[in-house]
């Protein structure tokens, strides 16, 4: 169901093979931590962890700590912990909100809280956020850990805020963004802040990769949020319509909701706030968010923050990370193809 929503590529490459390239032998160590980490000998917490943990996630968060420290010049061995730990946080995410939003699949497999229960998927959450703050620790840098730490709980606010707004159809424009970047942008800008940190690199150049990565974190929501219902499974790693079947207040219904006749008003309220959902329904409301230009305007929006991402780098020299930084923004907005 739904329909391919068309992005046209108007950056250089739209792929991160540059990026996987030149991190690939950090994250093999990252992956090697990863897996040492979830070790315990509660056999469920292995069990729960490495359903997910092995699933085929690009591990785009983590990829962008490595490439960042690289950019900084960072030598030691710190950014490979905290790249771990950036992993560990969003698992810990992805279990948790499987919970709250009551979802079956999880990058095209069942979902933990379905083969092992929603206590289990909260509390192996838990235990990875706990191994997260352990390997923060270790790396030894107070700000660090203080910039991480701190995006755990802007995060778990963005959850409550989402939580809030669900199946709220007056939620506006400001109030998703508010959401998406307290609960995705977050993460994404603390794991580009801390290279520089730890490279000891100039405040200016910490507070770019954040940047970087904020408008990143913001233009990879609103693409999910335009895949959801003018996407393919394959590319979201979810099923296409999630979103509408959980009754998520996402950016598309919102623009569709504003500029809507007081039919489709209705349609959506029954839809999303009553969850009284019918055979065809989905099309109906791809439908209605084609016929306000929603889909593409949600993609435009991804855009704006995309070349933001890009502006924010380009205090660095020309370099080949800083080529596949700027190639992962074109590959993070096209990603549909």
């Amino acid at each position: 169901m739904g329909v391919v929503v068309p992005f046209e590529d108007k950056g250089p490459r739209a792929d991160i093979e540059g990026l996987v390239g030149l991190v690939a032998p950090d994250m093999q160590r990252v992956n090697a931590m990863i897996l040492s980490r979830t070790g315990s000998e509660v056999t469920m917490i292995p069990e729960v962890a490495n359903h997910l943990i092995s699933s085929g996630g690009k591990r785009l968060r983590p990829m962008l700590t490595l490439a960042t420290a690289v950019l900084a010049g960072y030598e030691g061995d710190g950014h490979i912990k905290l790249a771990a730990g950036v992993e560990f946080m969003h698992t810990a995410t992805l279990l948790h909100d499987d919970v709250v939003d009551e979802s079956d699949m999880r990058r095209g497999q069942v979902a933990a809280r379905v083969k092992w229960g929603n206590e289990a998927s909260v509390l192996v959450g838990d235990f990875l956020l706990g191994q997260a703050f352990r390997m923060m620790v270790e790396v030894g840098s107070l700000r660090a850990l203080e910039i991480l730490s701190s995006a755990a709980a802007v995060i778990a606010e963005g959850e409550v805020m989402q939580l809030a707004a669900a199946k709220n159809t007056e939620t506006n424009e400001d109030e998703y963004l508010a959401i998406i970047r307290a609960k995705t942008a977050e993460l994404f800008g603390a794991a580009c802040e801390v290279g520089p940190v730890i490279g000891k690199r100039p405040k200016a150049e910490a507070a770019a990769c954040r940047s970087y990565g904020m408008n990143l974190g913001i233009a990879f929501q609103l693409v999910d949020d335009a895949l959801d219902y003018g996407g393919k499974a394959k590319a979201l790693g979810k099923n296409v319509g999630d979103d509408f079947r959980e009754g998520k207040i996402t950016l598309p219904v919102v623009l569709s909701f504003r500029r809507g006749s007081d039919e489709e008003r209705a349609f959506w309220r029954r839809t999303l706030e009553q969850g009284d959902i019918r055979e065809g329904d989905l099309d109906q409301a791809v439908a209605v968010m084609r016929r306000h230009r929603a889909l593409e305007d949600t993609i435009e929006r991804a855009r704006h923050y995309g070349a933001m991402a890009r502006d924010a780098l380009a205090l660095f020299p020309e370099s080949p990370m800083k080529r596949a930084l700027l190639d992962t923004v074109e590959f993070c907005i096209a990603r549909a193809h």
